[in-house]
């Protein structure tokens, strides 16, 4: 893999975002905590320091060992990064007499300077600190000023060191990807070479140097990220790969059924496997979202373990994991923390003696689609809305029962299929229902009810790092809640989540 950007992660919320605008320029970028980065920097052309929730004025602040990195290669600082550099290199850093968070506006940019390129004065910009540099480091040159905060962007003489206390990387800030790009293609001179075609002819020849002849089995979820591993898989191994779907009883309504039937003619060697009275059982009586994420992931491999021994030769485990699921499950100290475990991340138990092999760890969402439409996966399949690993059950709050995944499975089937005859589907990222442990009061004909409380939740979103509730409309809302009610015995009353993430996240457990 190409390893073009480093970008070092101090803890900020909005890190990952700095990602994805460096992707958008077709630049290939990695995130490491500020304290454990590659210790060859070779193969990278330059570094960008993120913000950070601490304070540089703090005992406990990040201090990173930039020594290998400055005055080296070329390294933009963040926020937090701007006002690192200043506190120990001769600046000086205070509270701010305001509180600096929010939209401002460039009031003062310096001529003849690269790294504003194409920016204009009254550009809005996103401020995130309640610090702020006083005075700039030795050797600083102010770039650029808003009403409020004098030094807001500054270079260092004699270095290819850039530094702004604004970000960038959010939306809010109008020209933050064209600074972005100007630091990394006009001062960095990084390559713009991160294609989907790149990727793929990359990625392949890189698998087909790993595995060589060697077997290789992968659980198949009928989701986009593993079916983009497997036809990536099967571009570079062909029959070498086995693939397995396991039914674990909490797919949607005939998934099962209909996942195999859309992988045939793909070109796929698929296995399915009906276990789901086996995951039912394990779950009984368990009501702890975390602790029913660990059941599914342990009893999914013994499932995978039985089916991968009855193949001769196995060798390798290939999965589908994607970059936010990598970066969700880090826990160091300060940045990356875990919010969630993973069922596909972490490694495998000792006793299944196989190695892991990930395609797609590096990537986006979003970037998993493009590959897929590279691979020429069809645009159906590609516009999947994304589905948890562990399925219904984490829509299900409170323990599982037989009849409490048939009932949300009917109402997931109103609700998804109404917002595909209305034209609304590929206009929501991710969509779904949540069975929850409330009963109501309802009155059906003639006769008091006291039946069960379902949300529906839709999403829009890029990566699903962050996501907005979607204004669906009242009509569409009101046919979907009066199909339910009259179809889904066990249910008299629909409620719809118009929470974001943050402060939500899109699943409810």
């Amino acid at each position: 893999m190409q390893h073009n950007v480093l970008i070092l992660d101090f803890g900020s919320q909005y890190t990952q975002l700095i990602a994805r605008r460096v992707r958008e320029l077709n630049i290939f970028c990695e995130i490491f905590p500020y304290n454990h980065f590659p210790s060859d920097l070779s193969s990278y052309k330059a570094v960008i320091l993120s913000g950070s929730p601490f304070s540089v004025r703090a005992e406990d602040a990040p201090h990173p060992d930039l020594s290998q990195i400055r005055g080296k290669l070329p390294m933009l600082a963040v926020c937090y990064g701007a006002q690192y550099l200043a506190h120990f290199s001769g600046g000086e850093v205070a509270p701010s007499n305001i509180r600096e968070y929010g939209r401002a506006n460039l009031t003062f940019i310096k001529d003849d300077e690269d790294f504003f390129d194409d920016v204009h004065l009254n550009s809005q910009v996103w401020m995130s600190h309640s610090d702020t540099i006083k005075k700039m480091p030795e050797n600083g040159v102010r770039l650029a000023s808003t009403k409020d905060v004098e030094n807001a962007a500054y270079r260092i003489e004699g270095e290819t060191t850039y530094a702004i206390q604004f970000h960038p990387e959010v939306y809010h800030s109008t020209d933050g990807k064209q600074i972005l790009e100007n630091f990394l293609v006009k001062i960095a001179k990084v390559p713009q070479n991160f294609t989907p075609n790149a990727f793929v002819e990359e990625i392949v020849a890189e698998l087909q140097e790993k595995i060589k002849n060697d077997k290789v089995v992968l659980g198949l979820s009928g989701g986009v990220d593993s079916t983009v591993a497997a036809v990536l898989l099967n571009k570079a191994i062909g029959e070498n790969l086995y693939c397995i779907f396991v039914n674990n009883g909490l797919l949607r309504k005939n998934e099962f059924e209909n996942v195999l039937e859309q992988y045939k003619g793909m070109g796929l060697n698929v296995k399915g496997v009906d276990a789901s009275a086996r995951f039912l059982g394990e779950l009984a009586g368990i009501e702890d979202p975390e602790t029913k994420r660990k059941t599914i992931g342990r009893v999914f491999i013994e499932v995978f373990d039985d089916e991968s021994h009855q193949l001769e030769d196995v060798k390798w485990l290939a999965q589908g994991t994607i970059y936010p699921d990598v970066i969700e499950s880090v826990s160091v100290k300060g940045p990356s923390a875990t919010i969630k475990s993973h069922h596909n991340v972490g490694g495998l138990p000792d006793f299944m003696k196989l190695k892991v092999v990930e395609p797609l760890r590096m990537l986006f969402k979003d970037e998993v689609r493009r590959v897929g439409a590279t691979l020429g996966i069809s645009p159906e399949l590609l516009g999947r809305h994304p589905f948890p690993g562990p399925g219904l059950s984490i829509r299900i709050l409170g323990d599982i029962t037989p009849e409490k995944v048939r009932i949300l499975q009917e109402v997931d089937a109103i609700f998804i299929e109404g917002l595909k005859s209305h034209g609304l589907y590929d206009k929501v990222w991710q969509a779904g229902a949540i069975l929850l442990p409330v009963n109501s009061v309802g009155v059906m004909g003639d006769e008091r009810t006291y039946e069960k409380v379902v949300a529906l939740r839709a999403v829009e979103s890029t990566d699903g790092m962050t996501a907005d509730w979607v204004h669906l409309p009242y009509e569409f809302l009101m046919t979907i809640s009066n199909e339910i009610i009259n179809k889904v015995k066990g249910v008299n009353r629909v409620v719809y989540d118009i929470s974001s993430k943050p402060p939500a996240t899109i699943e409810w457990e």
